[in-house]
């Protein structure tokens, strides 16, 4: 049996990134690999950049990690509210001035996607790793979709499972013949209702892959209190205190 841990969006949210690597410890998971999305809505982008780095945890490139690297506009999203749109722009621009530019290099240089083979008795299980898909880094896919996007990855990939993070709402999958589609959620800034942040275990046996989604709870009100003491604004410390929603 072989158990790994798989995890995104931490939009640098430091304390509850600590609080998920510490709960993976618990368990005794020592392999860790991240979907990305290290940066923006609070303020711990470089301490949060520092630790993937230090800790050697393999890191897709997400659409905003992407986005500070190479200095992308910001171009609004019709989704948003027009209070939400003023706060994004107003977060993004805070982490291209305050992320280093050591940091910055080494998000340029994280890969697209990235595909795992582990081998468990006689099987070979192929794991499929993407921010949001296997052609883009900034695609929601949600639960909803039609069956055929999650089968058309699968096959395109020649893989057993498909993980992916980008819209904060974790689910999971099964296609009979197919195999499994998960999205593991997010760290930092989840959009789901309890607000807790979430990821992925992947146990591999021989003769099954098992995906379990796991939420734990983090000092919210520390990353809320550092928002609202930053350049950053408090949208998004109310919306960590479920005070504010979101549009998916």
């Amino acid at each position: 049996m072989i158990r790994i841990a798989i995890f995104s969006d931490v939009h640098g949210n430091l304390p509850a990134l600590n609080a998920v690597l510490e709960d993976m410890e618990k368990r005794g998971i020592e392999q860790k690999f991240c979907l990305g999305d290290l940066v923006d809505f609070a303020p711990w982008g470089n301490e949060v950049i520092e630790k993937i780095r230090n800790l050697n945890i393999p890191c897709l490139m997400g659409n905003h990690d992407e986005r500070i690297a190479f200095d992308i506009p910001v171009v609004p999203l019709s989704k948003h509210s027009p209070e939400e749109t003023e706060a994004r722009f107003i977060a993004i621009d805070h982490s291209k001035k305050y992320i280093t530019e050591q940091n910055k290099t080494f998000l340029s240089e994280l890969p697209f996607h990235v595909q795992l083979n582990y081998k468990v008795g006689n099987r070979h299980w192929r794991i499929q790793l993407v921010h949001a898909s296997l052609s883009s880094n900034d695609t929601y896919w949600y639960e909803n979709e039609s069956d055929h996007i999650f089968t058309g990855m699968l096959e395109e990939s020649r893989s057993d499972i498909i993980v992916m993070g980008h819209t904060h709402l974790s689910f999971k999958k099964y296609f009979e013949t197919k195999g499994w589609a998960v999205n593991c959620g997010s760290v930092g800034r989840s959009k789901e209702e309890n607000r807790l942040a979430c990821y992925l275990i992947l146990t591999m046996e021989e003769d099954r892959i098992l995906p379990e989604i796991i939420q734990i709870a983090y000092p919210v009100e520390e990353t809320a209190l550092a928002i609202e003491e930053s350049g950053i604004p408090d949208y998004y410390a109310s919306f960590l205190k479920n005070e504010k929603s979101s549009v998916l």
